[in-house]
């Protein structure tokens, strides 16, 4: 396995990962409100998603900036939560062409989830020459590893919606309650104060 191949592997392991599931209850979090016909915007979202994270994982594996691991422990369920709550309540997508709230709260909250990773992604680049093609690498890792989550949330949604014949606006709201009190638990174990 070469270095791109190795690095691509660790970001989908990273977002994968469910011993880390706080990225896949925001992912969810995120996409909540959506329906496959909204695939667009899940996309947008899902790559606005990944360039906050890409950000601010350069600029601390370059040492530009940095934040206390336990700020960042507790500002990850944070993110989720006010997303989630969000969806409560605003259980469907603006029907506007313009930009979403949730385009903001995947960008902007991105940057914080970024950092998460960012230590033990610095100690893995610590020992390569150059850090561009394995951040490249690991961020398109990331960005699949997102669009899988995606579909199988989607794909369970469509179900659940179509088949199922479940209300679209009350499958958002439990949904995102699930993920809401999921968080609130999140940031009672990783109190900053």
């Amino acid at each position: 396995m070469n270095q791109f191949q190795a690095y691509f592997k660790l970001g989908m392991d990273h977002i994968l990962d469910l011993k880390g599931f706080d990225h896949i209850l925001f992912i969810i979090a995120l996409c909540a409100i959506y329906l496959l016909r909204d695939w667009k915007k899940i996309l947008i979202l899902v790559t606005a998603f990944t360039i906050g994270h890409s950000i601010t994982l350069a600029l601390a594996t370059l040492n530009i900036f940095t934040v206390k691991g336990s700020l960042i422990e507790f500002l990850i369920p944070v993110t989720i939560a006010v997303t989630a709550f969000f969806n409560i309540l605003r259980p469907r997508p603006s029907s506007g062409s313009g930009i979403q709230a949730n385009y903001f709260f995947a960008l902007f909250f991105g940057l914080i989830h970024g950092l998460g990773f960012s230590n033990y992604l610095k100690s893995l680049l610590g020992r390569e020459s150059s850090i561009w093609e394995p951040l490249l690498a690991f961020n398109l890792g990331l960005e699949v590893g997102q669009l899988v989550i995606v579909g199988i949330f989607i794909l369970i949604s469509s179900i659940a919606i179509g088949i199922l014949s479940a209300n679209r606006k009350e499958w958002a709201l439990v949904i995102s309650s699930v993920v809401f009190g999921m968080a609130i638990m999140m940031i009672l174990d990783a109190i900053y104060w």
